[in-house]
């Protein structure tokens, strides 16, 4: 493992990987290394930049190299050295406690090692400049005892206002502090601010928050992973209105990544807070977490999201649906029918909508085959539960009022 580190340490800039995994296969011990997509940088060992042509190692073509470097940047803002910042401006039980969760292996009289650089260095979050480590911008906004002394907009404004526009009467926070404070406070603004109401999931009336909070927790934690925080004049925005949730954050998408394949696109502007906030449980290393937002809401029975670049920031929406509609037909007569879940998600939407279409279905379900759903359909249909309306594409369906009981 060690020669592991010290390969990504001779690598410019420094290859910031998960931590090895030890595996036991047939009684010998095998060291398990993942590279993952989407690394922001292009590395050169001894100032050459190399890729895989069979199996051979070759130099990248001059072309392709140019393109990669305009991609991908040639030096991130979170990898530099904020000016006069030393190693006595990170919190060192900040990082003792990060040590803890990542499962450093160093002892007791090791700890000052630690705090002094060790895994630090290892983990991209120091740099070595004229022979002394010097912190990077990534480890003063996780680690620093002052994160907004070096990047004063590293920080999220939340608000909640009573109507659906701006207004006078509203609730307001800053949050500051490191990035893993920040989202912190963010998640407990967030539970004393987000109405309580009675909603159907599924077959069942239960009182929830008017967002599911795992979505607007994705929705903040990749604001403070991914916004960049080279765009000094802005702060992450999250706004709550009566029928909507914002979250906002400077910077447009990063690299390759577009509004047409974001949910399938894998990059990171920012690897190494990305990196660290992952060890902390924050956030998983590959991925947005945005297509599992989109999952979230669609199994809450909310609209999709609504993703944006407006104004060189990276806004996101979700929509509220009213408490009249959302509860405007009893589902739970149909609790005990013995549905399958795609059926149960149907009526779901039905109890919220007039109709719903096989298209409709299809987007409920989008990796189940349209047979599979077209059966559903007809099951439903036969158990008197569902009304076919119409024929071949112009085919709908609603609701058929069961029987009162005992009759």
């Amino acid at each position: 493992m060690d020669r592991v580190f010290q390969a990504c340490l001779l690598v410019e800039p420094t290859l910031v990987l998960p931590l090895p995994l030890v595996q036991e296969i047939e009684g010998e011990q095998i060291l398990h290394i993942t590279v993952p997509d989407g690394l922001p940088n292009v590395y050169n060992f001894e100032g050459r930049y190399l890729w895989r042509e069979g199996s051979q190692n070759s130099p990248i073509p001059p072309r392709r190299l140019r393109q990669l470097l305009l991609e991908r940047g040639v030096v991130q803002f979170e990898s530099r050295c904020p000016p006069e910042a030393r190693l006595d401006d990170l919190d060192s039980g900040q990082i003792l406690d990060y040590a803890e969760t990542v499962g450093w292996s160093g002892e007791a009289p090791n700890r000052k090692e630690i705090v002094g650089g060790e895994l630090l260095l290892r983990r991209g979050l120091l740099k070595r400049v004229e022979d002394q480590l010097r912190p990077t911008y990534a480890a003063v906004l996780l680690f620093g005892m002052h994160p907004q002394r070096w990047v004063p907009s590293a920080s999220i404004l939340a608000a909640r206002f009573s109507g659906t526009t701006f207004g006078d009467r509203f609730v307001k926070q800053e949050l500051s502090g490191t990035l893993p404070a920040q989202l912190r406070q963010a998640e407990g603004f967030v539970r004393d601010n987000l109405r309580r109401e009675v909603r159907m999931l599924g077959l069942n009336s239960e009182q929830v928050l008017e967002y599911p909070a795992e979505a607007v927790r994705e929705l903040l934690v990749n604001a403070v992973a991914h916004r960049d925080y080279n765009l000094q004049g802005d702060t992450i925005h999250l706004n709550i209105f009566a029928d909507r949730l914002v979250v906002s954050s400077p910077g447009g998408l990063p690299g390759p990544v577009t509004l047409e394949n974001l949910l399938e696109a894998r990059f990171s502007r920012n690897a190494v807070i990305v990196q660290a906030l992952s060890d902390l449980g924050f956030v998983e290393r590959l991925g947005y977490g945005l297509d599992r937002v989109v999952a979230i809401m669609r199994d809450y029975g909310l609209p999709e999201p609504r993703f944006e670049e407006i104004g060189g920031a990276f806004r996101v929406t979700l929509y509220n649906v009213s408490t009249e509609v959302a509860g405007s037909v009893d589902l739970s007569r149909y609790r005990d029918l013995g549905l399958n879940q795609r059926q149960e998600r149907a009526l779901s939407y039905l109890g919220s909508h007039k109709r719903m279409t096989s298209s409709n279905f299809q987007e409920l379900c989008p990796d189940v085959h349209p047979e599979t759903l077209r059966r559903d359909f007809a099951d439903l249909v036969d158990r008197g539960i569902l009304l076919k309306i119409g024929d071949k594409k112009a085919t709908y369906y609603i609701l058929k009022e069961l029987p009162a009981a005992g009759n």
